[in-house]
């Protein structure tokens, strides 16, 4: 019963931290976008926002992922590859919510140099792992 309660929380807080993921990139597209100074100033405050809103999840995600892992032990683990090809993904994911940090100093103190096209490619990559990410989760290939 505790592990379908860990799994629930999980999935909870995945979705939450990815509904953040996904929308990050699109404000820096719209903030790439713009050459209004109130527009900036607008969009600096919503991804501050957002950024820090959602970095919550991802720790929690992170938390009850562990928990999941440790309730169904070691040997479990050490057999389960398709697991460890998941954590890879996450790991890359996790990775990518630091650098948006990054993006958000450079935003936040006018540096940017990229277009919104990089952005709006920028915004596919979470997408993709989410993906593969629930296929490994739920095909569990091997």
């Amino acid at each position: 019963m505790l592990i379908l309660w860990l799994k629930a929380f999980h999935v909870i807080f995945m979705v939450a931290w990815f509904a953040g993921i996904f929308y990050f990139p699109r404000l820096l597209v719209y903030h790439a976008q713009s050459k209004e100074k109130l527009v900036h100033d607008q969009l600096k405050i919503m991804e501050r926002r957002l950024l820090y809103f959602v970095t919550p999840f991802a720790v929690l995600t992170a938390v009850f992922g562990i928990a999941l892992i440790y309730q169904y032990g070691r040997e479990w683990f050490k057999l389960s590859g398709w697991l460890h090809a998941k954590l890879t993904l996450v790991i890359l994911l996790y990775l990518y919510h630091g650098y948006c940090f990054k993006l958000l100093a450079e935003f936040k103190q006018d540096k940017n140099k990229r277009s919104a096209r990089f952005y709006r490619w920028f915004n596919e990559f979470p997408v993709i792992l989410l993906f593969a990410i629930i296929i490994l989760a739920v095909v569990k290939p091997f």
